[in-house]
């Protein structure tokens, strides 16, 4: 424990000082950067009766005009944009520290401190973030942003994944949240207690318990094991919905 602390001791120094960092770039090899399809949802889904916010263009994500959103989507971005994804970056890095992902947490900080840049999946999760706390039908534009982060290259990370299920899972979006805890143990990552914990939960208060089952039996096929006493420790004590995840998880 003392040694990943003291590997951990100089970024969080350093990230902890951080003001600012050089504009999100497109300057390098277009591997890893924004193609103009990055943030175009026009071969999306059907229009939804909700307004959406201009979308980032590919060498600024967080480009928008000046016109009126009821959920102040325009004011978030505009304040990513102005004032830099550090704090974005740092929620990360804690993240991945907390879960015990020093390595992945360690090369998040590389980058940051070794080109002076932000690694463009801060700035994609960040859009992520924003739209899912947002909640209602921008449950939609959310996935839209990771499903054109992926084609541009992009790959999620853990801290990713956590705040797109969480949000799915908040808005009660069982499938898309099944489809993406799953998509994240078949990477080789491990969701936390607080993502799975909040899909399991959200079957619960859906009451589809069976479904619920299910999903738990395909993620042991692929490796993903739960522990009772953990479980026990991060939901209610008592009562219907306790009685619920314990029957759904381990038949009791």
């Amino acid at each position: 424990m003392a040694t990943v602390q003291s590997k951990l001791r100089p970024a969080v120094s350093f990230l902890s000082r951080l003001v600012s960092l050089k504009p999100f770039s497109t300057s390098r090899p277009p591997r890893f950067t924004n193609t103009p399809s990055s943030f175009d949802f026009s071969d999306s889904e059907p229009e939804s009766n909700h307004p959406k916010p201009d979308l980032p263009s590919p060498s600024d994500p967080f480009s928008i005009q000046s016109h009126s959103d009821p959920t102040n989507l325009q004011e978030i971005f505009h304040g990513m944009r102005t004032e830099g994804l550090t704090n974005q970056a740092i929620k990360m890095f804690d993240g991945l520290s907390r879960d015990g992902l020093t390595h992945e947490a360690l090369e998040l900080f590389s980058v940051i401190k070794d080109r002076g840049k932000m690694p463009d999946v801060v700035a994609h999760t960040a859009v992520i973030a924003a739209y899912v706390s947002a909640g209602g039908a921008h449950w939609k534009d959310a996935i839209r942003v990771y499903e054109k982060m992926l084609a541009s290259g992009v790959l999620p990370n853990a801290y990713t994944y956590m705040v797109l299920i969480k949000g799915l899972a908040k808005e009660r979006r069982l499938t898309e949240a099944r489809k993406y805890l799953v998509e994240m143990v078949t990477r080789g990552m491990r969701p936390n207690c607080g993502t799975y914990m909040s899909v399991f939960e959200a079957y619960v208060a859906e009451e589809k318990l069976l479904e619920g089952k299910e999903l738990f039996e395909e993620l042991k096929k692929k490796g993903f094991t739960l522990d009772e006493k953990t479980v026990r420790g991060n939901t209610v004590k008592r009562g219907h919905v306790f009685k619920s995840l314990m029957s759904m998880l381990f038949d009791k």
